[in-house]
C-alpha cells in the first residue's frame, strides 16, 4: 500500500463524481436503453472500485491508529520563483 490519506481521499472524491454524473445519464430519456444500461453496468465498477479505495482509506486509519504504520510528510522543495535557485547571466 504506497497511497497517503489524501491521495485516497482524493481519489474516492473523484469516483463520487463518476457515480453521481453516470447515475445522471441513467435517469436520461433522450438516450438509448442501451446506452443506460452501459450506464448502470459503470456504476457497478465505480461503485466496486469506491468500495476497495474505501476499505484501503479505513486499513490504513486503523494501522496508524495502531502504530503498524506511521504518516510521512512529504516535504515541497520549490525552486520556481526563488531568486537563490537562478543562473547568473553573464
Amino acid at each position: 500500500m504506497a497511497e497517503t490519506v489524501g491521495s485516497l481521499v482524493d481519489k474516492i472524491s473523484i469516483v463520487e463524481l463518476k457515480i453521481y454524473h453516470m447515475q445522471e445519464q441513467v435517469v436520461r430519456l433522450d438516450v438509448s436503453e442501451q446506452h443506460r444500461h452501459q450506464c448502470r453496468l459503470r456504476i457497478d465498477v465505480l461503485k466496486q472500485q469506491r468500495n476497495d479505495l474505501e476499505r484501503e482509506l479505513t486499513e490504513l486509519y486503523r494501522d496508524v491508529l495502531s502504530g503498524r504504520r506511521q504518516l510521512k510528510v512529504y516535504r515541497q522543495f520549490k525552486m520556481y520563483n526563488d531568486p537563490a535557485y537562478r543562473t547568473r547571466q553573464k
